[in-house]
């Protein structure tokens, strides 16, 4: 069995980070979906400003509102502003990593979706 990329969101800008909320990252439910990651799912934080790395779980944002809200104590990771690389994993036979293709989403600074590719 492999670990594979499965989804990512390329470059997201953090709208918001909110200490006082019980934890997760919020994320547009347009660029959810275009990336495959689902409510609750598990993914990887990556701030490309400040090299901070952390796991969490997603929940869905506001279709179309260009959300990335890191919540909890993740919320000190970040800073409004900063871009960041939200990654999403699964795992797989020997067999399909050779096939695997994961869904890469690219953003804007206002996190409108500008390309993704929807293998």
């Amino acid at each position: 069995m492999r670990i594979m990329l499965k989804g990512k969101i390329h470059r997201a800008r953090v709208t918001e980070a909110n200490v006082d909320y019980e934890g997760s990252i919020t994320i547009d439910k347009t660029l959810m979906e275009a990336a495959d990651i689902l409510p609750f799912e598990q993914v990887q934080v990556l701030d490309v400003d400040n090299g901070a790395r952390f796991e969490t779980y997603a929940i869905e944002g506001e279709r179309n509102s260009g959300v990335i809200c890191v919540n909890g104590a993740a919320a000190r990771l970040v800073n409004k502003g900063d871009r960041v690389i939200i990654l999403s994993y699964e795992t797989v036979t020997e067999v399909e990593a050779g096939v695997t293709q994961p869904k890469l989403v690219y953003v804007n600074e206002n996190n409108a979706m500008l390309t993704a590719n929807l293998a």
